[in-house]
């Protein structure tokens, strides 16, 4: 196996031509091919070719297109040639029960627009293409660029539209539906997958996201769940879009749902302060501990903080929060409400109100 090695090279030209002095870098980092590679030859040809004769670079018919054509159908032929064991020509074929049987005229959708291909064929019919498969129609790029737009909240209509711009092909409803139906099947697979028996921390929330529905755009809560498993790799276990706000109701039914799927018991249960909510999570898994999250302790405290004041609270909180037992949280605590309980008494009341659920993690750890 041959190594190349390209040298980065700096030119500097002398001052006072052009703009001035100005450098010019080539290299593996430089964004571009190196000059001289092979990459950088042919990248000069086409485009010395598309000057000279008036090509067209990009489009159905431009000279992107015609080359992304010419490497598909020589991959296919080395396909091939691999699957019947023998060169094209070569006397070792001779006798060998399979040959080559011509070719079959096929229409791809790619990124760079609709490809005719002549995709070669065996005599026996037992010749099955990776790179352009058997019924395939598309290549994956181009579904990926559908289920993008779909993504962003645009219809079958505006879909066909897009791609129509962009690739200059006029694609089918049903095509767009098949990409974005498929897409769906994979996520439904994901959402109802088992789970591991325990996970040590569970994070749940809900963010607030805009969703297409009915013509019009709406603010819907999503239901997101994040595991810790015990390795210590986080897992997304779940998304669920609700109806209205977010309700300690709609959380029952997405937790009994992962107890469902198999998770059988959690240590600590991070959420926000949401009314009802430990009650939920103590329903579905009794012995597990309802820890409040301190992100959303702290952003709740800085909605009673002036802005110049921000960064002195904060760091004021921080004792509180990464205390090594409960007696130095509460020592803390006591500290910051005689230090900032009459200027800043709503933070104090957060804190206070929510005492009960914030230092569970800080007891187990100083068992």
């Amino acid at each position: 196996m041959t190594t190349a090695t390209t040298e980065t090279t700096e030119t500097t030209e002398p001052a006072g031509s052009g703009d001035g002095a100005r450098r010019r870098r080539s290299g593996p980092g430089g964004g571009r091919a190196a000059e001289g590679s092979p990459a950088s030859e042919l990248v000069d040809q086409l485009l010395g070719q598309v000057k000279a004769e008036g090509l067209q670079l990009l489009g159905e018919d431009g000279v992107i297109a015609g080359l992304t054509k010419s490497i598909l159908e020589r991959a296919l032929d080395e396909e091939l040639t691999e699957h019947l064991g023998y060169e094209r020509g070569d006397p070792a074929g001779r006798g060998s029960g399979n040959s080559r049987n011509g070719t079959t005229p096929k229409t791809v959708l790619t990124e760079v627009g609709a490809v005719e291909l002549e995709v070669p064929r065996d005599r026996n019919s037992t010749f099955e293409p990776t790179i352009v498969p058997k019924g395939a129609t598309r290549l994956k790029g181009f579904d990926e660029n559908v289920v993008a737009l779909y993504a962003q909240g645009m219809s079958t209509r505006d879909i066909r539209k897009t791609l129509k711009r962009f690739y200059g092909v006029d694609v089918s409803p049903d095509l767009v539906s098949r990409v974005t139906d498929g897409v769906l099947d994979e996520l439904r697979e994901w959402q109802s997958r088992p789970l591991d028996a325990v996970y040590p921390i569970l994070y749940i929330d809900a963010l607030v996201i805009k969703v297409r529905t009915q013509g019009s755009v709406v603010n819907r809560p999503a239901y997101v769940a994040v595991g810790v498993d015990v390795d210590g790799r986080k897992h997304v276990l779940g998304v669920w879009l609700g109806d209205g706000g977010e309700g300690a109701k709609f959380w029952l039914t997405v937790l009994t749902e992962l107890a469902q799927r198999g998770l059988a018991d959690v240590l600590f249960v991070c959420c926000d302060g949401l009314k009802g909510l430990p009650d939920a999570i103590e329903t579905v898994w009794p012995k597990a501990s309802v820890q409040t999250c301190v992100v959303h302790l702290i952003r709740a405290s800085l909605r009673y903080c002036s802005w110049k004041d921000r960064k002195r609270i904060t760091a004021a909180l921080r004792p509180i929060y990464t205390a090594v037992s409960v007696e130095a949280a509460v020592d803390a605590m006591d500290l910051f409400e005689l230090e900032h309980g009459d200027r800043y008494p709503g933070i104090v009341k957060v804190w206070r109100d929510a005492w009960e659920r914030f230092p569970p993690f800080l007891a187990r750890l100083s068992r």
